[in-house]
């Protein structure tokens, strides 16, 4: 495959949730199904071919508004996918989420057994997903996408989450969200990092060469090129639990703003402490052309601006000095929030049930999203800091605590709660639209 090759992505053949950013603001809704009939799985997968946007159509009738469909391993089994074809795919995706609880944190609270019904069971099948500017444009994609699955006797919708993103894009904890997302060679769709060379499409898209030369194929090959794996996880946010760790670590007002940064690496505004170490920036913070525009190596190799061990610097430890290659780890991640926000200054919890709905985009589950989560979010060694974890959403155990690096002596807050509780969630695969033909035309 020649150098052109590797970079002429098909577009008009790859779901548009695969590569475009989500608008701002924005309304979601997730919505999973059941096959219990084969050929009302096929029907529906004909049925979601046609209604599904395409990454070509960036500039469609509907603007920021489109749909997506993916397939779990138990779905696509549903579906009668031969096994010859089924073999094929990550052993991780076959595994399911569920199954790969204990290397992803998701231990205790987490744990599968306390995850939502029917979350993390061999009953979750398709996942649509709906995207709009607004939830009067949400509830008009989901009624154009209503007739692909409505009236199929064999298709049971069985969950749905709603939710959105706000104009401030901040997520529940205060800090804008969304902030940093890869350039993928081909997608014509720029990163938001300038200093960041674009990555192979073969990381995120399967067919295509990757960083290291390498192809990721299904048979037939119809069923993966253009596809690729995602993975969706509800997060539930304690939010009072967090706002009373930065009152309790705290000095005052400013010290626990400059606390929320250090942990985060980010000021609340989205102004990173890399381009603004000493207070806050909010023109910085909502200009998108800068905001992510940095890199740690020349002029914070130890920390002292933003902290090896922060949430930011740990997801993307870019040219840092880190145990392995952070290109092959990086990732395309996409947030939107659910529940009410918590009163301004509430340091109890009200019983509401709010978070996050993270979604990865990716061609390698194994080095991408579960490397993340096991070793840079749930361990500290890969940058000589033992077994830490992540402030933010580590599986903490209240053990361990977060140390910021500072002259003359080092700052440690006191061993750190769960701020963040998994409630289930799955892998699945976003076929291309030819696959969801595919699909949709198998023969028992």
């Amino acid at each position: 495959m020649s150098g052109s090759e590797q970079t002429a992505l098909e577009l008009d053949d790859v779901q548009r949730g695969v590569l475009s950013p989500r608008p701002t603001p924005y309304a979601a809704t997730y919505l999973v199904f059941r096959v219990d009939d084969r050929p009302a799985g096929r029907k529906l997968m004909r049925r979601a071919s046609a209604v599904v946007t395409s990454a070509a159509d960036s500039v469609s009738p509907q603007g920021d508004t489109w749909v997506s469909v993916a397939v779990t391993f138990h779905g696509l089994k549903a579906l009668g996918v031969p096994s010859a074809s089924l073999d094929t795919f990550a052993w991780e995706f076959r595994q399911g989420m569920a199954a790969r609880a204990k290397t992803l944190g998701d231990v205790g609270e987490s744990s599968p057994e306390n995850w939502e019904a029917p979350l993390g069971t061999p009953d979750v099948h398709v996942v649509l997903t709906a995207v709009a500017p607004d939830p009067p444009r949400l509830e008009a994609a989901l009624e154009r996408a209503r007739p692909a699955y409505d009236h199929l006797s064999g298709v049971t919708a069985i969950w749905r989450q709603d939710c959105y993103a706000l104009p401030t894009e901040t997520e529940h904890f205060g800090y804008r969200d969304g902030v940093s997302h890869p350039a993928v060679e081909g997608s014509g769709i720029a990163g938001s990092n300038r200093l960041e060379v674009p990555l192979k499409a073969g990381e995120f898209v399967l067919g295509y060469r990757d960083e290291i030369g390498g192809l990721q194929t299904l048979r037939p090959e119809v069923l993966g090129r253009n596809g690729s794996y995602a993975v969706f996880r509800k997060l539930h946010q304690d939010v009072a639990a967090f706002r009373r760790c930065l009152r309790d670590n705290a000095t005052s007002p400013e010290d626990e703003e400059l606390l929320a940064a250090k942990i985060m690496g980010r000021w609340r505004s989205g102004a990173p402490l890399a381009l603004s170490p000493q207070h806050d920036d909010p023109a910085l913070g909502a200009d998108r052309h800068r905001r992510n525009t940095f890199l740690y190596e020349r002029d914070d190799p130890a920390g002292f601006i933003t902290p090896g061990g922060c949430h930011i610097r740990r997801a993307n430890p870019r040219d840092a000095s880190v145990a392995g290659e952070v290109r092959l780890h990086r990732m395309i991640r996409r947030g939107a929030v659910y529940g009410p926000p918590l009163p301004e200054g509430a340091l109890e919890d009200d019983g509401a049930d709010r978070g996050l709905m993270f979604a990865f985009i990716g061609a390698h589950l194994g080095r991408q999203f579960e490397f993340v989560q096991s070793e840079w979010m749930n361990d500290g060694v890969f940058f000589g800091a033992g077994n830490t974890k992540d402030p933010v959403t580590g599986s903490h155990d209240g053990v361990t605590g977060f140390t910021i690096p500072r002259r003359p002596l080092r700052r440690r807050l006191t061993p750190l709660p769960r701020f963040v509780v998994t409630r289930g969630g799955e892998y699945c695969f976003l076929p291309s639209l030819s696959a969801l033909r595919w699909l949709g035309e198998l023969q028992n």
